[in-house]
């Protein structure tokens, strides 16, 4: 691997950028991994564990940037987070009061699930985060508060900086908000809208909510915690105001994680099983199998996991990643490596992410080859001779998980900064490593 060092923004946890070489496969591979825990449960359970009526432990969760945020923010607001034991953290709930600061860092996850959760704190509570975070759209979330009468300020754009003035209460009752930028908007106000005096009726308008599977990961936990949530009306959300109990949360391993990774079994006819994910799950398993299938592969679960088998071969697909944009990064650079064209569409919504990455991987799967058209919600991709290139991540990482991946087939693709996998799997490097080297 080679390094570079320089000052960074966007978060790092070592404040660091790291120039990377992506390994070249060999052969295919036949590896067994076990990933962290879901980010996107892990901040779940952790908003609902705060707003418990008494203690709560995370087995398994995700330590990364995000999470480790969404701890320190409920940290902030009175709670308490003990994460000293990687495998269990502890959270105790405490009165949410301010002044507080809430650094959201990078995360839309901790931006996005702490503005609700300050409006119910008593005093003032501040929302910031890095740059990237302050173009993230939240204005819904911030306009849906407004209407259910908590008394903040945000910037022009309707997202960060913002402060919260809160009186330790929220009446709560019936509000319409527009989620097609974002299911996180919803999420957010479904995750604390038991703890509304009047609970919460919440009506989408507008384009479809993309990501639906993490809005069904978000009422399932609401039910574990003990709240009442009725979604049995499209677009309607009606949570019962009422007292979460405490419990042990256990953290899945993350699918969205686990893509570069199954990934490598496709690139190269190998298998990748992903240990410990259970045979249930909360998680978009069906849809992954069914795209897995597409380009050629196969899903298969069993008593150690989730197991991703590919045969050498790789198809070009036609698409709709509109419940699981997470995955499109890692799926382009598998498009470009196809055998024929494909389509990748509904994902309008990523745009607005770390970075806008149905541009940046235009412009990166461009400068390697391959034949890219971009359009408002997706990309259309032609695989072509590949070569080498100096793939930049631009702070995100499902980007260094694409250029990772193309990386298995084209050799020379150099990321300018694979330290921003920290975001969410800070052993990234190491693992893929192990993977892109395991032989039966």
């Amino acid at each position: 691997m080679a390094a570079s060092r320089g000052r960074c923004g966007g978060g790092r946890q070592n404040g660091w950028v790291t120039s990377w070489d992506a390994p070249v496969g060999t052969g295919p591979v036949s590896a067994s991994v076990r990933l962290p825990g879901s980010k996107s449960m892990t901040a779940r359970a952790l908003v609902l564990s705060a707003l418990a009526g008494g203690e709560s432990r995370v087995v398994r969760p995700l330590r990364a940037n995000d999470t480790m945020r969404m701890a320190a923010g409920l940290t902030a607001l009175g709670a308490r987070v003990d994460t000293t034991d990687d495998e269990v953290w502890t959270v105790t709930p405490g009165r949410l009061r301010g002044p507080a600061t809430i650094d959201v860092g990078q995360a839309g996850t901790v931006m996005r699930f702490g503005t609700p959760l300050a409006a119910l704190a008593e005093g003032t509570v501040t929302v910031d985060g890095d740059p990237q975070a302050r173009r993230r759209p939240l204005r819904p979330i911030v306009d849906t508060l407004r209407a259910l009468g908590v008394d903040l300020d945000a910037s022009g754009t309707g997202g960060l900086p913002l402060t919260v003035r809160g009186t330790g209460h929220v009446e709560g009752g019936e509000a319409v908000i527009d989620a097609s930028g974002s299911s996180q908007f919803v999420s957010g106000l479904l995750l604390v809208a038991p703890r509304f005096e009047k609970g919460l009726v919440l009506r989408h308008e507008g384009p479809p909510v993309p990501s639906a599977p993490h809005l069904r990961m978000t009422t399932h936990m609401v039910r574990a915690a003990g709240g009442v949530v009725d979604e049995s009306v499209p677009d309607v959300w009606a949570v019962e105001p009422g007292e979460l109990r405490g419990r042990e949360w256990v953290i899945e391993p993350d699918l969205s994680g686990a893509a570069p990774f199954f990934a490598a079994a496709l690139v190269t006819g190998g298998s990748v099983t992903l240990r410990g994910f259970p045979a249930e799950s909360w998680q978009p398993v069906e849809r992954l199998a069914e795209l897995v299938g597409q380009l050629g592969g196969a899903v298969v679960s069993g008593s150690e996991g989730l197991t991703v088998r590919g045969t050498g071969s790789l198809h070009g697909i036609d698409a709709d990643l509109s419940e699981v944009g997470e995955l499109t990064p890692v799926l382009a650079a598998l498009a470009a490596l196809a055998d024929s064209p494909s389509r990748l569409r509904g994902v309008a919504h990523i745009r607005s992410h770390e970075t806008d990455r149905v541009a940046a991987l235009a412009t990166e799967l461009g400068k390697a080859g391959a034949g890219v058209t971009e359009h408002h919600d997706g990309l259309d991709i032609t695989p072509g001779p590949l070569r080498a290139v100096a793939w930049a991540t631009y702070d995100d990482h499902r980007m260094a998980h694409a250029a990772a991946v193309l990386g298995l087939a084209v050799e020379g693709i150099s990321l300018d900064d694979v330290g921003c996998t920290a975001k969410t799997l800070p052993e990234f490097p190491e693992l893929w490593a192990d993977v892109v080297n395991a032989r039966s």
